[in-house]
């Protein structure tokens, strides 16, 4: 059994719940202080980054005082990257707040498969692309829980969980493009496994799932 499509709601820019919208925007501002806080890194402190040794500034350009570093980057590259990870899901949120009805599979696209498509994305750059750095450590940034297990132990098993999850998450989107009555929970359980990146496809499952008890 099928639902009627929700791709296309009256309005054109969909609101969001409070909370929610609070977190938008906070989110959306955080990616850019975020961004500041990294290039601070840039002027105290050579190569900030170990993996990226060729990312760094001439002596003459950079402050004469280094900052200390937790594990393998300098303090405000810390916050600053974990900035990143706090605010990367209010792309998704304040993509559909703004775009919403514009978008083809309207709220679908920005708060299920934008998110899957992100998951991959950085599942794939972390298992063969991102220059690792030794030993492992506690610090490594993830934007997923479970891409945290694997950067801070680079163990494949928690790498194929996440190919897994990401899997998941293409059913649900699947579903949800097709408005079938288990998408809410698919969704539910995608944007749970997922987080915090997953977070909007929770608030969507979340929506979906309410709406279809009542």
């Amino acid at each position: 059994m099928t639902r009627t499509s929700d791709s296309r709601p009256a309005t054109t820019h969909p609101s969001l719940p409070a909370w929610f919208d609070r977190y938008t925007t906070l989110g959306l501002y955080g990616l850019l202080v975020g961004t500041g806080l990294c290039l601070v890194a840039f002027v105290t402190n050579p190569a900030p980054d170990p993996s990226f040794p060729w990312a760094t500034l001439p002596a003459s350009l950079r402050l004469p005082f280094e900052q200390p570093r937790i594990e393998h980057w300098p303090v405000t590259y810390t916050l600053g990257i974990w900035l990143w990870i706090a605010g990367f899901p209010a792309l998704f949120f304040g993509g559909y707040r703004r775009f919403g009805t514009r978008t083809p599979f309207g709220s679908t696209t920005w708060l299920a498969g934008l998110p899957t498509l992100a998951m991959l994305s950085w599942t794939t750059y972390c298992r063969v692309f991102w220059p690792k750095l030794h030993p492992p450590t506690w610090n490594a940034p993830s934007y997923t829980f479970i891409c945290w297990l694997y950067c801070s132990s680079y163990d494949v098993v928690w790498s194929n969980t996440a190919y897994l999850i990401v899997l998941s998450g293409i059913v649900a989107t699947l579903l949800a493009v097709r408005n079938q009555n288990a998408d809410g929970i698919t969704l539910l359980g995608f944007g749970l496994l997922a987080l915090p990146l997953g977070l909007p496809a929770v608030y969507e499952g979340f929506r979906r799932t309410k709406r279809t008890t009542t």
